[in-house]
């Protein structure tokens, strides 16, 4: 089984005011790179529509078992599924759930349904801790549902307390967990993200417009995959996965040092850090100041640790390189995977919008050293990074 990238997802939602979060889940999802199909019960379409499901994924939503005449729908939707998801879940339908009740579409299609299934959880705090609602989510717990939340937090008409739902972000993570393959167990990956920053002054530096999105990303599908995976993070604005070992580092010199004395323990090494190329080679002790006029800023290269991790690659040991650039990627990148004696590199092309750096999408082509694996296209960073752990372990597989 592959992660997400093709998969498909049941979205569940039902009649609660949290129903709109559930199309914030449908996008993640999405964005994720699986293919989602919204089923809404009754009381769900009173707080949201089935267009809305339809429009943010691409696929038909349905409501009732009647919406395909001369289908069994329910059947075709349970058995084509690869994971299942019920956001938001209300007591009524965890009741349902539990004693095998199928008196609408989402019941019926959940009672034929054989695969993973989470259920993000949304009511009044009595209701949750009601002694009925305790013993049907201790039954599905015990047929291997997994449930995310409640949380404490505003509920409907202003009340607060324990029964909001948790926030999509968490939940698609459950649902991508219940999706990733079990191909990276134990795999102990090191990988960079972020720029680099080499200062001039102790105000000033020379950056890049890296945000380490795509690393980030790397990291995250990595570990959901059951990688063990340390990331050496550069300054910048992505916000580092939960549960796993962080490094933070400020400069190509610190971020070298991190890596090189990590890297013999690690099975893989991805570098999607965007490591600046120069630095000054003198850094001001004090500010400069501006009527001094402009100052002239003699720079030096910064170390190739790429270059540098592929001399010392040992038996075994997978390396993984990115290359932005603003023209003729490909070319690029095949010369770079060579001269730096790189198994995988991803070629991306940056300076355009919506593309490359700080962006959530990504212009690129994943290159092997047999050849292209992956031409020239759009991605989504989750659907890329998804498809870079394809080809690590397929590489892995066939050492």
């Amino acid at each position: 089984m592959t992660e997400p990238r093709g998969r498909r997802v049941l979205l569940g939602v039902t009649g609660g005011i949290a129903a709109y979060k559930a199309a914030i889940l449908a996008r993640y999802l999405s964005a994720a790179g699986a293919q989602v199909t919204a089923v809404l019960t009754d009381a769900a379409t009173r707080f949201v529509g089935a267009d809305t499901f339809s429009a943010l994924t691409g696929q038909p939503a349905y409501t009732t078992l009647w919406d395909r005449p001369g289908e069994v729908l329910h059947v075709r939707l349970a058995h084509e599924s690869d994971a299942a998801v019920i956001a938001p879940c209300t007591a009524n339908v965890i009741a349902k759930l539990a004693h095998g009740i199928a008196d609408d579409l989402l019941t019926s299609t959940l009672l034929e349904y054989q695969g993973p299934l989470v259920i993000a959880p949304a009511m009044h705090t009595g209701m949750w801790q009601a002694e009925a609602t305790r013993a049907n989510v201790a039954t599905l717990s015990s047929r291997g549902v997994r449930f995310v939340g409640p949380v404490d937090g505003a509920l409907a008409h202003g009340d607060q307390g324990l029964g909001r739902m948790s926030e999509p972000p968490e939940i698609a993570d459950a649902v991508l967990a219940s999706l990733a393959a079990a191909d990276l167990v134990g795999v102990r990956f090191l990988i960079t993200a972020g720029p680099t920053h080499e200062p001039i002054d102790p105000v000033r530096f020379i950056g890049n417009r890296s945000s380490g999105k795509m690393g980030v990303a790397i990291a995250e599908a990595a570990s959901r995959r059951g990688a063990e995976v340390t990331l050496v993070l550069g300054p910048g604005g992505a916000p580092p996965p939960a549960n796993i070992d962080v490094m933070r580092v400020e400069t190509a010199e610190e971020m070298r040092e991190a890596v090189v004395r990590r890297a013999a323990d690690a099975d893989v090494v991805v570098m999607a850090a965007a490591v600046a190329d120069f630095r000054p080679k003198v850094v001001a002790d004090r500010k400069l100041k501006k009527d001094a006029g402009a100052p002239e800023l003699l720079l030096e290269p910064t170390p190739d640790i790429l270059a540098e991790l592929g001399e010392r690659t040992r038996d075994g040991q997978l390396l993984v390189g990115f290359a932005a650039e603003t023209d003729d990627a490909e070319a690029a990148g095949e010369r770079k995977l060579r001269a730096k004696h790189l198994d995988l590199l991803v070629a991306n092309v940056v300076g355009r919008a919506e593309t490359g750096f700080d962006a959530d999408r990504n212009e690129a082509a994943i290159i092997g050293a047999s050849g292209m694996l992956e031409p020239m296209r759009g991605w989504r960073k989750p659907e890329l990074a998804t498809a870079i752990l394809d080809h690590v372990s397929a590489l892995r597989a066939a050492s």
